[in-house]
């Protein structure tokens, strides 16, 4: 009877995250299509997502679904020139279908370690051929042409990463109520308490464009960071309207306030709080120095070879294309967990993209040229991989365009 009441109360919290990600997550429109990607072990959440998908009046849900086994087999069999190449075809329809209107949600939870006994040139390639391929849908993701969101399912190998030791049973379960907590799942009524979060967020964005900085200095253990801010740059968090006016919540969990830094005026060295999960490569104790807004030096306790050939992909990977502000009070840092996984452990600390900026984070960054968001500092790439800089030791002052400072977090915490 125990088990079965166990299980009861985790099919109606699993199905109420299927119903955030599609009324939250998304604010799914009645007759979008919705356009899906998930592992393989996400099938039971992928399922209850379409339901309430077409609930909410979808016309159509196309799930697309990856493998671990079958991306190691190409790791293991497929020949050598066979990793620079991309499903272009792929990208383009996705691309083509985020244009006329499709929403897009990917389901994550691969294995962080996935590739980590893989050859690292080959993982770059690989990586690279699909950053170039996804590009055009990354644009679109970026601009905010349509309205998407992220969230996690509680796989077998992530659970493992999270809580090493413990029976694959127990792990999943720990995983999966601490994704349940994250995501306010396990709160009488997730939409409102979404309503309620979303107004917090929205009056730190506030706050912070009203005092107009030009940059923000990090302070802390191995980090004397300045990252200049864009011109005209916007700080975002929480719900926003997409282009289409839909409004969505980007990440399920969201946890940060974060805007464009400017791609020329980063200087200083920082150091990693948390381990980056990188196309199933763990990247540890990462440390970098800028110079005039661009990595001069990088290095790694783990995952180095990995690091390297990710800021050679272009010149903008080696610049930043956004920057967040955490509190170290966050649920998710409060809940004591390292993650393994970029959507989690970036809403548990401060960080910094390299890469691709949004232009959303830009007064008029929507319908401005390419030119004229390079000019007002907003960075171009390939990619865009969030690393995490905070922590309860790191302080962050605000820099006004006089050069007079302000503090606005010490120890992980807003001082307003």
């Amino acid at each position: 009877m125990d088990d079965a009441v166990g299980a009861a109360a985790f099919e109606a919290k699993l199905d109420r995250l299927a119903e955030v990600a599609v009324r939250v997550g998304l604010g799914l429109r009645e007759g979008q299509e919705l356009v899906l990607t998930a592992p393989l072990e996400a099938v039971p959440l992928v399922r209850r997502i379409t339901e309430h998908a077409y609930r909410a009046g979808a016309s159509l849900v196309t799930p697309i679904y990856s493998d671990e086994l079958a991306t190691l087999a190409r790791f293991r069999l497929a020949p050598d020139a066979a990793f620079d190449h991309a499903p272009s075809w792929l990208y383009e329809g996705m691309a083509r279908a985020f244009r006329e209107g499709a929403a897009r949600l990917a389901v994550g939870g691969e294995n962080p370690a996935l590739l980590a006994g893989q050859d690292s040139d080959r993982v770059s390639r690989a990586d690279r051929a699909r950053s170039r391929a996804y590009r055009p849908a990354l644009e679109l993701i970026t601009n905010f042409a349509t309205n998407w969101t992220i969230l996690s399912y509680a796989t077998v190998s992530w659970a493992a990463m999270v809580f090493p030791g413990v029976p694959e049973q127990e792990a999943v379960a720990r995983l999966w109520e601490a994704i349940f907590a994250a995501t306010r799942v396990d709160q009488p009524d997730p939409v409102a308490a979404w309503a309620a979060h979303n107004a917090v967020l929205h009056a730190a964005t506030a706050r912070l464009n009203a005092k107009r900085y030009s940059a923000l200095h990090f302070r802390g253990p191995g980090t004397d960071l300045t990252v200049g801010l864009a011109d005209g740059h916007l700080w975002l968090g929480g719900a926003e309207p997409s282009r289409s006016g839909i409004v969505c919540n980007p990440n399920l969990p969201s946890e940060e306030v974060f805007t464009t830094p400017h791609a020329q005026r980063v200087d200083g060295h920082v150091r990693s709080t948390k381990p980056l999960s990188y196309q199933g490569t763990l990247i540890r104790d990462i440390a970098v120095r800028f110079e005039a807004g661009r990595i001069v030096e990088a290095t790694a306790s783990s995952g180095q070879g990995v690091l390297a050939k990710v800021l050679d992909t272009d010149e903008g990977a080696r610049r930043l294309g956004e920057v967040a502000l955490v509190p170290h009070a966050s649920p998710i840092s409060a809940s004591g967990l390292l993650f393994y996984n970029t959507l989690y452990d970036e809403n548990a600390a401060s960080h910094v993209a390299i890469g691709q900026a949004y232009r959303t984070c830009l007064e008029g960054g929507t319908e401005a040229s390419a030119e004229e968001l390079a000019r007002r500092g907003a960075n171009s790439s390939l990619i865009h991989i969030d690393w995490m800089i905070g922590s309860g030791e790191v302080d962050v002052d605000g820099v006004l365009a006089d050069g007079g400072r302000e503090a606005v977090m010490r120890k992980g915490a807003w001082l307003a």
